[in-house]
């Protein structure tokens, strides 16, 4: 299948032959589908908090972080060009097609965060933003004639007008750092970036620290890594062979978030806040996330500290009768069923597998109400080892085709917008090896097509879903407000980004 050009294609890239041929496996035996026990609920694997315990949590996690006892760092996959942002605007500015979204562009324009910039952009050639017609005033928006957004990632966008400024994305996340993952007055963030964009995110963080610094009271240390190409996965032909180029090189494609696994297992942090670029809103409407990422973080230090103090007694006592309460706390807190035929196991075997449970990184995930948003929401399911436990699922991940499966995943009551905090150091403070804790049989196949060609690629196991597959999970109902996600530009014109 391979010959010596391609094995030293591959060398090149960082991988192996090993490692591709079993993603070629992959495509020709495909990804089993996930078994779905049930949608998790409130009270069902779902934690809706008081107010009180939202009160206990934080205190304890602002204590801790006041005195710099944990190290926080922010995680912001921010990755990619902002293109889908601008599918209608291109369709408008190349084919002429408009639709009711590119109308509402240019009747709103005023009311972007961005308009300043483009009126300038257009005025440096002569352009009146008010007279101009519509399609230079895309074509000044969208390429490097002008702003150059089609070109740009989310993440460098102007998203938000504030009195003496207009804020990016990358910015709203500074401000929202030095809220909730400040340590001691250290404020640690990391972004994922493509190569393409990195000076502009660099250039950016430059121009702007200084001021944030002076705000806020902190020091920044803000750190970026990029998608590493030996994560690409190759693409093959519809008969599974490998997708050639036109020189005969194999294809290779990124492989989603999952490849930011990679990313994620370099950073030496006790505590790390997940939250994808697009997802901030204004100083006004701050307060709620803030609180919540606290309250995330809480919880995660409070289930913290039971695991690792049932670690440190079932790994320095020969004692077992602490293994029924052990059984009580994995069923009614951490969400895990045990596998068929568990109460029959030795004291010695049960001891064991609550010895590997335990230690595990730990994760609480933020969950919204289902506003009928696609992707992924909250489930328990079933595991390779018997057991059950709190999985983010997927539509992929679902046999559809089977009318238990559609129905638990079709009525589940919340969506996951990825708002997570992970603890990733075991009771001994060492950083775990997030490999390890990855479900490889959940990537997933899609259709692609190159040159006028049809194709099959393949993703990665998601970041949040397979890649997080073996952690102990915990699922916290947060408020909708929380989740203001900019998919299209017209997003931007919700009362919510305004």
């Amino acid at each position: 299948m391979f010959i010596e050009k391609d094995i030293t294609q591959i060398k090149e890239r960082g991988s192996d032959i090993g490692t591709v041929e079993e993603q070629v496996g992959y495509f020709v035996n495909g990804f089993p589908f996930l078994q779905l026990s049930k949608a998790a609920t409130v009270g069902d694997g779902i934690i809706r908090l008081t107010d009180a315990e939202i009160s206990e949590v934080i205190s304890e996690f602002d204590k801790k972080a006041a005195d710099g006892e944990v190290a926080l760092l922010k995680f912001v996959p921010a990755s990619g060009a902002a293109t889908r942002m601008f599918k209608s605007l291109f369709s408008f500015l190349q084919e002429g097609k408009k639709d009711k979204s590119v109308d509402e562009f240019f009747a709103k324009l005023p009311d972007f965060a961005f308009y300043e910039d483009l009126k300038a952009s257009l005025l440096s050639d002569g352009y009146d933003i008010i007279s101009a017609d519509e399609t230079t005033i895309a074509s000044y928006f969208l390429t490097t004639k002008g702003l150059g957004y089609g070109e740009l990632p989310k993440g460098l966008l102007k998203f938000h007008n504030y009195a003496d400024r207009s804020r990016a994305p990358l910015e709203e996340h500074l401000v929202e750092g030095a809220r909730y993952a400040n340590a001691g007055s250290n404020v640690q963030i990391h972004f994922t970036v493509s190569p393409e964009h990195r000076d502009k995110f660099e250039k950016l963080v430059v121009e702007v620290l200084p001021s944030y610094q002076s705000e806020f009271g902190v020091r920044y240390i803000v750190s970026f890594s990029e998608q590493k190409s030996a994560t690409d996965t190759i693409a093959v032909n519809l008969d599974n062979s490998p997708f050639r180029e036109k020189d005969g090189s194999l294809l290779f494609r990124p492989a989603g978030h999952g490849a930011l696994l990679e990313n994620l297992s370099q950073l030496d942090a006790d505590i790390i806040f997940i939250k994808n670029i697009d997802n901030v809103v204004p100083d006004r409407i701050k307060a709620d996330t803030i609180q919540y990422k606290k309250a995330l973080a809480g919880i995660v230090l409070k289930y913290q500290k039971k695991t690792f103090a049932y670690l440190e007694k079932l790994n320095e006592s020969s004692d077992f009768s602490i293994l029924t309460e052990l059984d009580m706390f994995f069923k009614d807190e951490l969400c895990v069923i045990p596998p068929a035929g568990f109460e029959l196991w030795d004291d010695q075997k049960r001891k064991d597998y609550f010895i590997q449970k335990l230690n595990r990184p730990l994760r609480a995930c933020g969950m919204v109400k289902n506003q009928g948003e696609p992707g992924g929401g909250p489930f328990w399911a079933e595991n390779a080892d018997g057991s059950s436990s709190l999985q983010i699922v997927e539509s992929a991940q679902v046999d559809v085709d089977n009318a238990g499966q559609n129905d638990i995943f079709k009525n589940s009551t919340h969506f996951n917008p990825v708002d997570l905090v992970c603890g990733v150091k075991n009771y001994k403070g060492e950083l775990f090896d997030l490999k390890k804790f990855r479900d490889p049989l959940t990537g997933f196949i899609t259709a692609k097509s190159k040159d006028g060609k049809d194709l099959k690629a393949q993703e990665l196991p998601g970041l949040w879903n397979g890649s997080m597959a073996d952690w102990n999970t915990l699922f916290v109902e947060v408020p909708l407000i929380t989740f203001n996600p900019v998919k299209t530009v017209n997003d931007l014109l919700r009362e919510q980004h305004q």
